[in-house]
């Protein structure tokens, strides 16, 4: 099916600085193709976290905005209403920004029911600083900071994100996808569609929540790494739709 565009595509012609085998380029790609598919790329603006993505800036034809660690939701919130909601706001962000120092903010975002559109990229470390245990690692995983495997009666249980957001009834889409074969990542496209046509329909927060890999902080080859996410990050964190407003839920 072609594809006609309004303007640039989303998705610029550059070189990412992403690790070998890490899956971010994938899912910027989908990002860009969502917004590209639905007409809104001259209507958007992005904001970056600091994390492995921190350079996100580079990669989308759109206007970007680099926000504080964590604070991505709320930089994300000044957007839509200081534009009076004229406009298509994302933030795209990791586990350690969103689900460690930025928990409070994309909370009370979605408590709020901020119409605004969290992609949550979930590969249960810090990837930028080395490799530690993130709020998302697995119990028993080995990381920089567990090597004898992440403890739970010491570092607690992983967080999982989508579950506790669908709880708020500020939000209005919440789905959890992954990007390790042509048919999950088809799947996490249509989801991230769908959020922004939920905020275009002023339906209020979503977050699309993607299953990642990392490669080299697993210390594993690239798909190993897809098979690791197979075997160990997907029952934990099953896949699937956690809240849609538009199916009455």
């Amino acid at each position: 099916m072609e594809k006609i565009f309004s303007r640039t595509p989303m998705l610029t012609d550059v070189s990412t600085h992403y690790c070998p085998g890490c899956t971010h380029g994938i899912i910027h790609r989908i990002v860009a193709e969502a917004i590209d598919e639905l007409g809104l790329a001259d209507q958007t603006v992005g904001v970056c976290p600091v994390g492995c993505s921190v350079l996100a800036y580079n990669y989308f034809n759109c206007d970007m905005i680099e926000a504080a660690h964590g604070r991505a939701p709320a930089v994300a919130t000044g957007v839509k209403r200081a534009l009076n909601g004229d406009v298509n706001v994302f933030t795209y962000q990791g586990d350690g920004d969103l689900a460690a120092i930025g928990t409070a903010e994309i909370v009370h975002a979605a408590t709020r029911g901020e119409n605004i559109t969290a992609i949550f990229v979930n590969n249960a470390i810090y990837g930028m600083t080395g490799g530690q245990m993130a709020p998302t690692s697995l119990p028993n995983m080995v990381t920089q900071t567990t090597p004898y495997g992440r403890d739970t009666a010491a570092a607690g249980y992983p967080i999982r994100v989508c579950e506790m957001l669908s709880t708020l009834t500020g939000t209005a889409y919440a789905e959890r996808v992954a990007v390790d074969s042509v048919k999950n990542i088809n799947a996490a496209k249509q989801a991230i569609k769908k959020a922004f046509t939920m905020q275009k329909e002023n339906r209020g927060f979503s977050i699309v929540e993607v299953l990642s890999t990392c490669p080299t902080n697993w210390g594993m080859t690239a798909p190993k790494a897809l098979g690791w996410l197979r075997d160990n990050m997907m029952p934990y964190y099953p896949l699937g739709n956690y809240k849609d407003v538009t199916k009455g839920e």
